[in-house]
């Protein structure tokens, strides 16, 4: 399959079951609530930008996906920074270059909209994501996330 082959679009509501599959094939895990929820946010909730965007195989099927937001601030003043929490590419299509190509198309669609940064979170052992972001141009950031377990 060449790169032109793959076609990134905004994503739309009726993405949410091929989404749904891509994730739970990746993770082994079904999370359709946590999905549910994250397409209600991000279609129906007025303090967020859409800035999502899937992956299309030659086809039409939905093959890769990701996903953040952009936060409209106090008062409605925009914020210049973003956050992508979730990308995908169904196993089938992995090592083809459709994260970079999704990766590429999402700072572009947010730049066009004043983005200047873009932050995520990546577990520090999980080295495959931590190599992916990397080869992505995100460094670490000088913000230090603690956790606490209770």
């Amino acid at each position: 399959m060449s790169d032109g082959a793959i076609k990134v679009r905004l994503m739309k509501p009726t993405d949410l079951d091929a989404i749904v599959k891509i994730d739970e094939r990746v993770l082994k895990v079904p999370r359709r609530d946590y999905y549910c929820m994250k397409f209600e946010r991000n279609f129906e909730h007025r303090d967020t930008l859409p800035a999502s965007l899937v992956a299309e195989d030659e086809e039409g099927n939905v093959v890769g996906f990701v996903m953040g937001h952009i936060y409209m601030g106090e008062y409605g003043i925009f914020q210049e920074e973003a956050t992508l929490d979730t990308i995908g590419v169904d196993p089938d299509y992995q090592a083809l270059g459709i994260g970079g190509k999704l990766i590429n198309e999402f700072f572009a669609h947010l730049k066009t909209l004043g983005v200047q940064k873009i932050y995520t979170l990546v577990g520090w052992d999980d080295a495959q994501l931590v190599r992916f972001f990397s080869g992505n141009e995100f460094i670490p950031s000088r913000t230090i996330n603690l956790e606490r377990t209770l």
